[in-house]
């Protein structure tokens, strides 16, 4: 293409470049809006990459700045840059390759990736032999530049790459050439060559298949390599070949085990981390067990040796002072997300998660990790004391077990070490023991050994959770919140000092550990229900949390934990909670009108900022909280919603957002249960929606879930008046039902769903028995005994009363589901009894023949409980 630059137009845009970097913010602005101004020109990319690539003279920054422009104009307009300018950009791109400045190569390489991601290497096969071409050239700028950016087009084009292009796939040419450079005398090379390769590795590229020797061969040649980026790739590359070609290690296990070995302990600590992770990938692949176990007394001691802080992981954790009244940096606070996480203490030290990993080898590797563990448990340096700890804590699941008979001295050591003078240590035990606070909470003696390790453990993590250093902080609050979930009911004698400990915590908390405070407490009210129902409980909870409440703004995001842990208190306060109700169920409907709102603009004007439908779902799920703990007094507040919160509840059901919709369906059953005459004149709408949402091929299974219990709810509500409903919901929940894929919890809603819909409609229902009736007691059989369970079978049996022979091949089921009741209300064991002995009448003298085959279990039950 003949193109060349305006002289004043070039010399225009120079000086704005140079301008650009201006440390006055105002002018800066000014630059940057008068800049993109010019992607309206059309050649403006002809500009930016002849700065980039044909004027050597000026600056490097300045030519940098172009190219960064380039980059992202070809980003944000690729589709409407003229295909005369975008070939123009080509051919000086693939030119200034060779450039003399590494930064000027690195940036034009990152044009030439954008352009082949934008448009696909199909749109431009010819990049391939330009590179291919460059990477024979003599001159080491062309080469360096060339393989830079094969790099890139390798890492983000992997799979286009291994396709046919023009009827050839581009990778059976690019891995034979990139192969021999392994060799290179320059590292820079040597590491682009191995990186190339090594992102065809787990898509199992046939392309790379087809030299899969020849590139392990290359790999052990590079394994000593001097430079440690080198080292790096390789052993990321022996990572990836043991999950998907380990054939070709097995052979050479034993030299390939000492190498990782060596490189777990390699002094550049990325090489140690990127070994490290060959042993995770190896303990995830219980096939390849048997060939690891051999190894296992030598990778164990240095697996330990490398949890051991090293002086310069101490300098860099910081964290060994009284920090409590240091604000947090906001980079310390990591994005939190809505859907609650597993909760673990976070060290950054991979090693610790390969020996937890290693409990595919249970009790086995303790007996090899027990003398380093006593070794480091009582050595006289804190930092092995903190590591021996932290392996403790690791090896708790895999290794139970083994470990549970020292556990009787061990824990009171760890209870000891809470009060350690170092921070690193106090934290990594509040850790441990809360991986062992199942066995604290039920040791050997229930009764006598509660009070030497429960009662204990208890009060040593709530003094910790008020120590003065945050990492302390952090680590109680959540192995308290682990020790709430397992002692349940048991905390409630103790109520009084824990409210009162995280209490006072709101007072000493900086923002990241308040987060976890607010999980702490809505946890403790998971775990002890309608005991936290009391006025000298609510007098000392609830004023720090509605002070905090009045805090917030709506816009700030850390209303999620808050609304979550008020979500638990509503429901635990349940009455309670009324005189704090209006306002918040107020502010949580403006909350969801405000997203609504905001979303709808955003879909009118693609410019303004997507809203943060987070709002949404935790206020959606307070608001499921209120209904559950005030129950029919939440009345008076849905009837005089402004705006309606039935109107906004219709509008999530149907949401994008399948978390909005999961919560949406959650509150429709909550508040049918509440109100039900709010509900009834919104049904047509309500029904329309709830029924899409129950699909057999469910992408989203907690919304089918959640949707499928609201019908279930609803159908007890609505009686008889449920029979339009009544085909669809079948076609729906039966396919869901029989799929023996079918999630347990999903299985089970279905299930409740469908024995409620015969209860309120058996004439509808009754006539599918035959379909259904095995597998519903399959299902239902092993629930546990509670209200759901009672009208789901009360339903059963009514279709059975119309329906006898729906039930006939599935008998033994349902006298299976019936006998594992614990205690049936007398009314339905009375319905029991009544369609059993009508089984046994109507079959005579072939009733025992025909139970003769069923388990003893159920025969035994049967006479026991019914005299059958």
């Amino acid at each position: 293409m003949d193109w060349a630059p305006q002289p004043e137009g070039l010399s225009q845009l120079l000086q704005l470049l140079k301008d650009s970097v201006s440390p006055n913010n105002e002018i800066h602005t000014q630059i940057q809006q008068k800049l993109e101004s010019f992607n309206k020109i059309v050649d403006y990319p002809n500009y930016l990459v002849y700065i980039l690539t044909q004027m050597p003279q000026e600056d490097a920054s300045t030519r940098a700045i172009a190219g960064l422009l380039l980059k992202n104009t070809i980003r944000t307009y690729f589709q409407t840059i003229q295909p005369d300018v975008l070939e123009y950009v080509k051919a000086l791109s693939i030119k200034g390759l060779g450039d003399p400045d590494t930064m000027v190569r690195g940036i034009v390489g990152n044009v030439i990736t954008t352009i082949v991601t934008r448009g696909g290497i199909s749109d431009w096969p010819q990049v391939l032999n330009s590179l291919m071409e460059l990477l024979d050239s003599s001159d080491y700028n062309y080469l360096e530049g060339a393989f830079g950016a094969l790099q890139k087009i390798c890492e983000d084009s992997a799979r286009e790459l291994d396709q046919e292009i023009g009827g050839t796939r581009p990778l059976y040419h690019i891995i034979p050439k990139i192969l021999p450079f392994f060799d290179s005398p320059h590292f820079k090379i040597r590491v682009y060559a191995i990186s190339c390769i090594n992102q065809f590795i787990l898509m199992r590229s046939e392309s790379l298949f087809l030299n899969i020797d020849a590139f392990v061969n290359a790999l052990f040649k590079r394994a000593t390599d001097e430079n440690s980026e080198v080292r790096k790739n390789v052993c990321q590359a022996l990572v990836m070949l043991l999950e998907v070609r380990p054939d070709k290690l097995i052979p050479e296990i034993e030299n390939v085990v000492a190498y990782m070995l060596f490189s777990t302990q390699d002094q550049d600590e990325q090489v140690a981390l990127e070994a490290c992770e060959f042993w995770l990938a190896f303990a995830e692949q219980e096939e390849l067990r048997e060939h690891l176990r051999p190894f296992l007394n030598r990778i164990v001691p240095v697996l330990l040796k490398g949890m051991v802080y090293s002086e310069m992981d101490i300098l860099t954790l910081g964290g060994d002072e009284d920090d409590t009244n240091v604000p947090d940096r906001e980079q310390d606070i990591r994005p939190r997300f809505v859907r609650p996480k597993e909760r673990s203490f976070e060290r950054t030290d991979t090693n610790g998660e390969q020996v937890a990993q290693s409990s595919l080898f249970g009790n086995e590797l303790l007996e090899i990790l027990l003398p380093f563990l006593r070794e480091q448990l009582f050595h006289l340096e804190w930092k092995h004391r903190e590591c021996g700890i932290l392996a403790l804590g690791a090896v708790s699941e895999g290794c139970m077990d083994g470990v549970e008979p020292h556990l009787p001295n061990l824990i009171p050591y760890l209870i000891q070490t809470l009060n350690d003078p170092k921070p690193l240590v106090r934290s990594i035990t509040c850790w441990t023991l809360g991986r062992y606070s199942r066995w604290c909470v039920n040791p050997p003696n229930p009764e006598q050994d509660r009070t030497k390790y429960f009662v204990p453990l208890l009060e040593g993590l709530l003094h910790r959770v008020l120590d003065n250093n945050k990492r302390v902080q952090e680590a109680a609050c959540s192995a308290f919140a682990t020790l709430e979930e397992e002692a349940c009911e048991l905390l409630i004698p103790y109520l009084d000092p824990i409210l009162r400990n995280l209490v006072f915590a709101f007072n000493k908390y900086q923002h990241k550990n308040l987060l976890i405070l607010y999980d702490a407490i809505g946890t403790l009210a998971d775990s002890v229900g309608h005991a936290l129902n009391k006025p000298e409980f609510i007098e000392i909870l609830m004023p720090p949390l509605i002070e905090k409440w009045h805090l917030l703004k709506d816009e700030d995001r850390d209303l999620f934990p808050l609304l979550e842990c008020l979500s638990s208190v509503t429901t635990a306060l349940g009455l309670g909670f009324q005189p704090f109700a209006p306002p918040v169920f107020e502010r949580c409907v403006k909350l969801i009108h405000n997203t609504l709102a905001q979303y709808q603009m955003h879909q009118q004007n693609p410019s303004l900022d997507m809203p943060d439908k987070d709002f949404m779902i935790v206020a959606l799920d307070l608001l499921s909280g209120l209904t559950q703990g005030l129950g029919s007094s939440i009345e008076s507040m849905v009837a005089n919603s402004n705006p309606s919160l039935l109107q906004l509840l219709s509008v999530c059901m149907s949401d994008s957002v399948a978390e909005v919709r999961q919560s949406a369906y959650a509150l429709l059953g909550d508040l049918s249960i509440a109100c039900f005459e709010h509900i009834k004149p919104h049904l047509d709408r309500f029904m329309h929606e709830l029924i899409g949402q129950v699909d057999p091929q469910a992408e989203h299974v907690s919304v089918c879930n959640n949707a499928a219990w609201a019908a279930g709810e609803i159908a007890l509500q609505c009686g008889p008046l449920m029979q339009p409903w009544i085909q669809p919901l079948l076609e729906r929940l039966i396919p869901l039902l029989t799929n023996e894929n079918t999630p347990r919890t999903l299985l089970e809603n279905a299930g409740i769903t469908i024995g409620r819909l015969g209860l309120v409609c058996p004439q509808l229902v009754a006539p599918h028995l035959d379909v259904f009736s095995e597998a519903w007691c399959k299902a239902l059989r092993a629930i546990r005994d509670n209200d759901e369970k009672v009208t789901a079978f009360r339903g059963l049996c009514e279709m059975i009363t119309l329906n006898p022979n729906g039930i006939a091949k599935s008998f033994m089921y349902f006298c299976d589901a019936v006998t594992q009741w614990q205690s049936p209300p007398p009314e339905l064991n009375e319905v029991f009894r009544k369609i059993l002995t009508g089984f046994k009448q109507m079959m005579g003298a072939n009733w025992e023949q025909y139970t003769s085959h069923f388990p003893a279990h159920i025969r035994q039950k049967l006479l026991e409980r019914y005299g059958l």
